[in-house]
């Protein structure tokens, strides 16, 4: 019986796989394993590395930097907050890499800090001074002409002042709370003879970089801040940082006291909060999250980020505070919280982004002019399976199939799982049309989705007050497939139609995110996904799938059985040949499992963007074991799983990394991709074309550092993604060229 995956029970034990009898998997030695959080760093200096490249136009340099910032403090939030819990409790245990936790944290602090410094010093001694000589300017107030100045001064007072809130700390006045990934200043005074501190926090609603007037502004045109950077004119492109204007002004926030100086801080917490639904009687799994999320803006601090002009007995002072520690502590000679850079990025100038694309929308069940019927959908997709490759295909696939549904008098109904919906979802209003008498429509809509969850919960309430049956998820596990399934009343009975991807059901980020996804209606795939349904909405137990992996039980056994396989065949026959491509590759299991495979001689391929924990090149190892990262303009987020099998080749695709979390804590899909059409395009023109690009891969060293691949010589360089582009355009809809 599946024990674990069924609603209303939380075992959380994960399990591991010991291998197939006659296989047996070789010990994870700690030099064969690398560190997951400083695996995860590298990655980070590979978005970083994209804002070097002088071949990306500048406002992309511009946005790869704020990525990098974005990245660098969710990780802290999330991943560094768990290792200094490890820390506090007193844990020794030594990781699979040999490391105490205690180690790992030294490391990734080091590692962190050599990245934050190696930005600033590129953003203002690099990027800045590109951005100048493409008329985008930013300035330090002290810089700046007497005219400019009193020009700021009248935006200080209009847009400024009005929202700031002095803190004095003292006796009567304890040091406030400082909220979560803030940018504030600690001011130091001087009144009747006493040194005194205080603290002022950069107001987050108004822009980081605020435009700089050439005069004096006068009635609405003073309103420089209202409108954000949207409304800045090309002739008018300088800006100075907010903070500064605040510091330069910092008098009006204190009469009567001297201020002596004022020094920046960034600063985060812990925002690793869970739900404890193993402790807690009550069943609303609503109610248990808003007091959850209630929690997160008091989670520890985590880190501090300092301008190293700040005096050491401040530094000291402050940290006391705040109760960080030492080794929370980071120091850089720049602006801090550099994820507002967001802001320069969205500047309009076209000249200096990449070129726009329009994603191809030459679906099978549209005519010349786009226009169809909602059964062209179900027709086309009985016709053969229909592949959706995003974003260089529209998610308007998507769309046209759940808005067919949703029109058809025949569906009787529509079964979806949400993970990110995002803002302004066009799935939304398609499947509250579809309720009706006649139509049952169920949603699962996963409400621990991180950082997610507000809009989640503010979806489900939507949902469910249109009267569509909403599931929030499984006790003690996150749904992350990603699985629609359509029933449609035809001639000869019932038939399910479904959608299975690797991405989220997200419009929004359907536009930078790289991802697969399948229509079929092949009986065996659906009969699956209408058992999972059964098991996520109701009280269903499955013991086993025809078709498809799903975790948490299975998908662990399939993937080693699958290279277990591919290695006997090897054995046997040669040619053996394994490609993987996903996010992250950190399951011990699975490693040992692809370290036994090369061991025999099998050809790996590995495309993983992010963390890598496997080691390439060992000797005696991994020597068959080849690894490569792809960052470029759209966020590699596809899972492809393929095996050769001696010509008869096996390819799969789904929501799960191999990944712990994945596998044993998450309920994942991952599906056979049957179709001979879909199985030919996946594995030569998309796997085979990530494995040539020369562009934006790096291949991953013994060492462990990356280093990027060069053409050989005489040979152009070549971009996958941008090859994407153009083969889309002329590409048959289920994927073969034409």
């Amino acid at each position: 019986m599946n024990s674990t995956l069924q609603s209303g029970t939380t075992k959380k034990r994960p399990s591991r796989s010991k291998g197939k009898k006659g296989w047996k998997l070789p010990p994870l030695k700690p030099d064969l394993y690398i560190n997951r959080e400083l695996s995860w760093l590298e990655f980070n200096r590979r978005v970083l590395e994209e804002m070097l490249g002088t071949s990306t136009p500048l406002l992309e340099r511009v946005k790869f930097a704020a990525i990098f910032s974005s990245n660098l403090d969710e990780f802290f939030m999330i991943r560094v907050a768990g290792a200094k819990r490890k820390v506090v409790a007193g844990i020794t245990d030594r990781g699979p890499d040999g490391r105490t936790p205690v180690q790992a944290h030294r490391a990734i602090h080091n590692l962190a800090q050599e990245l934050l410094t190696q930005q600033v010093v590129s953003v203002t001694a690099e990027l800045f001074p590109a951005l100048k000589g493409a008329g985008i300017e930013i300035v330090n107030y002290e810089e700046l002409k007497r005219s400019e100045r009193d020009a700021l001064g009248h935006v200080f007072e209009r847009e400024v002042f009005p929202v700031l809130t002095p803190q004095a700390v003292d006796r009567g006045r304890r040091f406030p709370h400082v909220s979560n990934d803030s940018v504030n200043l600690i001011v130091v005074l001087k009144s009747k003879g006493e040194s005194r501190f205080a603290r002022v926090k950069v107001p987050a609603l108004l822009p980081r970089f605020v435009p700089v007037p050439a005069s004096s502004p006068e009635g609405e045109s003073g309103k420089v801040l209202v409108g954000g950077l949207k409304d800045v004119k090309h002739e008018t492109m300088r800006f100075t940082l907010l903070e500064q204007v605040i510091a330069a002004h910092m008098d009006r926030l204190f009469p009567g006291s001297e201020v002596v100086a004022s020094y920046a801080f960034h600063l985060l917490r812990d925002s690793d909060v869970e739900p404890d639904e193993e402790d807690d009687d009550r069943q609303d799994l609503l109610e248990i999250m808003r007091e959850t999320l209630s929690q997160r803006p008091f989670g520890t601090v985590v880190r501090i980020d300092i301008d190293e002009s700040m005096p050491k007995p401040v530094r000291r002072w402050l940290m006391d505070q705040v109760h960080a520690e030492e080794d929370e502590l980071y120091v850089v000679d720049g602006p801090l919280g550099l994820d507002d850079l967001f802001e320069l990025s969205r500047i309009d100038r076209p000249d200096l982004k990449d070129p726009s694309f329009v994603p191809a929308t030459h679906f099978p069940w549209k005519d010349a002019d786009g226009r169809h019927e909602s059964q062209d959908v179900f027709n086309a997709v009985r016709e053969n399976d229909v592949l959706l490759h995003l974003p260089y295909q529209s998610f308007s696939g998507v769309v046209d199939f759940v808005r067919a549904a949703s029109q058809d008098p025949d569906v009787v109904a529509i079964k979806q799982t949400l993970y990110r919906v995002g803002r302004d979802s066009p799935l939304i209003p398609a499947l509250i049309e579809a309720r009706d008498d006649d139509t049952q429509v169920a949603v699962l809509v996963e409400l621990k989705a991180r950082f997610d969850e507000e809009n989640n919960i503010s979806w489900a309430q939507t949902l469910e007050t249109h009267g569509v049956h909403v599931a929030y998820g499984l006790s003690g596990l996150k749904t992350h497939c990603k699985i629609t399934m359509v029933v449609r009343r035809e001639a000869d009975g019932l038939r399910r139609y479904c959608h299975i991807a690797t991405g989220n059901y997200n419009a929004n980020t359907a536009r930078t995110y790289e991802d697969i996804g399948i229509l079929t209606c092949r009986e065996n795939i659906a009969a699956d996904v209408a058992n999972l349904f059964n098991v996520l909405t109701g009280y269903a137990e499955q013991v086993s799938y025809e078709t498809l992996w799903v975790a948490p039980e299975f998908i662990r056994d399939k993937l080693i059985d699958a290279i277990r396989i591919e290695t006997e065949s090897h054995r046997a026959h040669g040619n053996g040949h394994i490609i993987l491509k996903m996010n992250s590759l950190v399951d011990r299991e699975t490693i040992r499992a692809l370290y036994a495979a090369s061991r025999e001689g099998v050809k790996i391929d590995l495309i993983i963007r992010g963390i890598c924990c496997l080691r390439p090149g060992v000797p005696g190892w991994s020597e068959t074991i080849r690894i490569v990262s792809v960052v470029g303009r759209f966020l590699e987020h596809s899972r492809i799983f393929y095996f050769e099998n001696i010509g008869h080749p096996k390819l799969y695709i789904g929501s799960a990394d191999a990944m712990e979390r994945n596998f044993d804590r998450r309920v994942e899909v991952i599906a056979p991709v049957e179709s001979p059409e879909l199985i030919e395009h996946l594995r030569h023109n998309v796997l085979g074309s990530y494995l040539k690009d020369t562009v934006n891969a790096r291949c991953l060293q013994l060492d462990g550092s990356w280093v990027r691949v060069e053409p050989e010589t005489g040979d152009e360089p070549f971009d996958v993604q941008r090859w994407f582009l153009d083969q889309y355009k002329s590409m048959s809809p289920v994927g073969s060229p034409q």
